[in-house]
Parts: structure tokens; C-alpha cells; sequence
């Protein structure tokens, strides 16, 4: 999946559990643990919001964009001007 989530980064740089941060967060330490391993298919804005309230953070070091290795000569389904 080309979304990967550094939560664990974020948790060793503040120094908290990850039961410690799902208590603040309000989630099971197994869903974080979902989130946390790349495993979620979807997280919502309150939990995103909630996760970075905790670790002081952006969204933007939680979450990061890496594109998956496609040939080039392939056009994207129903996305115009885009090979």
C-alpha cells in the first residue's frame, strides 16, 4: 500500500506505549496496532486528530505518501492526461 504510517516513530520520540497511547487516544491497543502495522484500510479524521493531540504531532508525520512501482507506460483508469 503506497500510505505508510510511522506511528512508531512518533511513539519513541515522545517516549509512550503503545498501550499509553491508545488510552489517550480512546481506541483498543489492538486497533492502534492495526493502524500502527500498516494493516487499516481506512482511519478517521476524529482518530487521526485524536492521535496527533496525544503525540503533540501533524498528520503529516504520522502519515507519508510512497508510490507504488508501476511501469510507466500504463495509463491510470479514468484519470485523464496521465501515463
Amino acid at each position: 500500500m503506497p500510505i505508510v504510517v510511522d506511528i512508531d516513530v512518533m511513539l519513541a520520540r515522545r517516549k509512550m506505549s503503545v498501550g499509553e497511547l491508545a488510552e489517550r487516544v480512546g481506541i483498543t491497543p489492538a486497533n492502534l496496532a492495526v493502524l500502527k502495522n500498516g494493516r487499516a484500510k481506512a482511519v478517521r479524521f476524529t482518530t487521526l486528530a485524536a492521535l496527533c493531540e496525544a503525540l503533540d504531532c501533524q498528520p503529516g508525520d504520522l502519515l507519508r505518501h510512497e508510490p507504488d512501482e508501476e511501469p510507466a507506460s500504463r495509463p491510470e483508469a479514468g484519470v485523464p492526461g496521465t501515463r
